[in-house]
């Protein structure tokens, strides 16, 4: 389980030192996936119109850098406005693989009100890792970065 308590302080210190947005979207990156298993890869993309744009990551390095929006589960969340917790990503038709090794995807939405800023995107080789308690932990990240960027 995640120390989201230590994670968002940690935001709240790298924000007071000025560290600027790119700074603060790779801590989260970086904190989360540091949390280990589920926590394969995490990937921090931003909406920039009608395009999910990644502005930071922690673990695996992916070619999928934007994303629009209704494609795949990240551009779904960001079409529906809602979360997006994925057990098996083979059985959805519109997956876009960032590898082949991934097995399960959480997208978490960054929003202020009902203004969506950009996800967190967790990927895991695990398949159906993600319990409500994590997605609500992966969450609470979220929502702090939603006031400080």
């Amino acid at each position: 389980m995640l120390d989201t308590e230590r994670i968002v302080a940690g935001l709240r210190g790298a924000f007071a030192r000025d560290a600027g947005r790119k700074g603060l979207l790779q801590y989260a990156a970086d904190r989360l996936q540091a949390a280990g298993p589920p926590y394969t890869s995490v990937y921090l993309y931003m909406l920039h119109g009608g395009e999910l744009v990644l502005e930071a990551f922690a673990g695996r390095e992916t070619d999928h850098t934007r994303i629009a929006v209704g494609h795949g589960v990240c551009g779904t969340a960001v079409a529906t406005g809602q979360d997006q917790n994925v057990g098996d990503v083979r059985a959805i038709s519109n997956y876009i693989a960032c590898n082949a090794f991934t097995r399960s995807e959480l997208v978490v939405l960054i929003r202020r009100g009902q203004v969506v800023l950009g996800q967190i995107d967790v990927d895991s080789d695990q398949p159906d890792p993600f319990t409500p308690d994590e997605e609500a932990a992966v969450r609470r990240v979220a929502e702090a970065l939603a006031v400080l960027l």
